[in-house]
């Protein structure tokens, strides 16, 4: 099983534990460690126009501000983490589960890992754990959207579990792949993909 599989997830209240992270609701706090991971071009690049690159601490700090509101108002299996590393506490990462626009439908997981950190399968174990805990909170079927260039976050869609359904542009106005994971095809052993964490 994956790391961050069925039988290593933990899910307490807003907290998700996995063998490695603790997914927990974001704090005005870590403003510094987000700051490396959304201001950081190699991450940011991927994420506009949804998310900006942020580009200093003070609107980094607002950004986590508007997240913590917007997560106390939307439905309990949607939200945004901080990925934590257990072993340390260090803040490495993101993730999400919130519905993409313009219509709000259907729900994207995304990734999002501090350079630096790359490599370790960081963003896998994440967006596993949260497939894992939409799943139990009754959804039938997760999307993540990948611009065509960025080989990385793809690689890490696939890695979670997730297939490859087509390119579409109805999604922010780009042309993005789109990746589907149903919750019959969880778990489900998949060919082995080359460990590049990324963003998505």
């Amino acid at each position: 099983m994956a790391p961050g599989g069925k039988h290593d997830l933990i899910v307490d209240g807003e907290r998700i534990r996995t063998a490695r992270l603790l997914l927990r609701p974001w704090i005005l706090d870590d403003a510094e460690a987000a700051l490396a991971i959304y201001g950081a071009d190699d991450v940011s690049r991927w994420l506009a126009p949804a998310v900006e690159r942020v580009p200093d601490i003070a609107t980094m700090r607002a950004h986590l501000g508007s997240w913590m509101t917007e997560c106390a108002s939307v439905d309990s299996c949607q939200g945004r983490w901080a990925v934590e590393l257990q072993e340390t506490g260090e803040v490495v990462g993101g993730v999400t589960l919130l519905p993409l626009p313009p219509y709000e439908l259907d729900l994207q997981v995304g990734w999002q890992i501090v350079p630096k950190a790359w490599g370790n399968g960081f963003a896998t174990e994440a967006g596993h754990a949260v497939a894992h805990y939409a799943f139990e909170a009754g959804l039938d079927e997760i999307f993540a959207v990948v611009r065509p260039k960025n080989v990385k976050g793809a690689a890490t869609a696939r890695r979670v579990g997730m297939e490859w359904v087509g390119v579409t542009d109805k999604y922010y106005d780009l042309t993005l792949e789109v990746y589907r994971l149903r919750r019959g095809d969880l778990d489900v052993p998949t060919p082995n993909v080359e460990n590049q964490d990324e963003s998505s």
